[in-house]
């Protein structure tokens, strides 16, 4: 079954609302979809809750719905790397929920495979912990996380066939395949757009099944944070 190749990226996420909840694909700046992001910082969509390991830089990928106060919530792992995020988290401003990453991951997963809840060690005897559901499996504790899914899920792919079948470039992979089982509509935004049947069926990482729309361009590959060595040569 063909997919509907849309031509532009906010045609794509038009119908994404106040109040949705978005699953977003991407480790740092590794494999998000950024012009699909761009598209939603376009728009007049607010008070988002955002799933995503983190929440970019401050002037790319989903630091500019931070900076344009269009997410209420964000559910992530990591926020080292952005002012605007930490300010508006002391501020009150944005609700946060930290999650393990690995737990993150799994609660993904989770949603996507249709299990709606799952024990781990992750987070016992923490702050995670405090009011939360924990049991004892084989004499060790165990934590009751819930699964996440969303009303859309962004994700980055490097190859797609017509019929949504996707291929992710080496590290890019990261949380899109988990994200792209898990949303309720998946977009996929992708650098290059193939017939069906050119690709290798042991090669496909995300089928089609879960894939609503595709979108193509290419990806500026930005660096997330550049470090240089000083001193001389010998």
């Amino acid at each position: 079954m063909r997919k509907p190749v849309y031509a532009a990226y906010g045609e794509a996420v038009s119908d994404i609302r106040d109040g949705a909840t978005v699953m977003v694909g991407g480790f740092g700046l590794v494999g998000i979809p950024e012009h699909l992001i761009l598209a939603l910082a376009e728009s007049d969509v607010k008070r988002l809750t955002v799933i995503s390991n983190n929440c970019g830089i401050d002037d790319w990928g989903l630091g500019l719905l931070l900076r344009r106060k269009q997410i209420g919530k964000i559910i992530g792992s990591y926020v080292g790397e952005n002012k605007e995020f930490e300010r508006q988290m002391l501020s009150g401003e944005l609700e946060v929920e930290l999650v393990p990453q690995g737990t993150l991951a799994e609660r993904i997963r989770a949603g996507g495979a249709g299990i709606p809840a799952f024990y781990t060690p992750a987070g016992v005897g923490t702050p995670i912990a405090e009011g939360r559901e924990v049991r004892q499996f084989g004499g060790r504790t165990y934590l009751l996380e819930h699964a996440l899914k969303a009303d859309f899920s962004l994700i980055r792919g490097w190859k797609a066939d017509r019929g949504g079948n996707v291929v992710y470039r080496k590290t890019a992979r990261n949380f899109n395949p988990l994200m792209a089982a898990a949303g309720g509509v998946t977009i996929a935004e992708v650098e290059q757009l193939v017939e069906i049947g050119e690709l290798d069926p042991d090669a496909i990482h995300t089928p089609g099944i879960y894939v609503q729309r595709l979108v193509v361009g290419a990806q500026q590959k930005r660096i997330e944070k550049r470090t240089t060595r000083g001193g001389t040569a010998p």
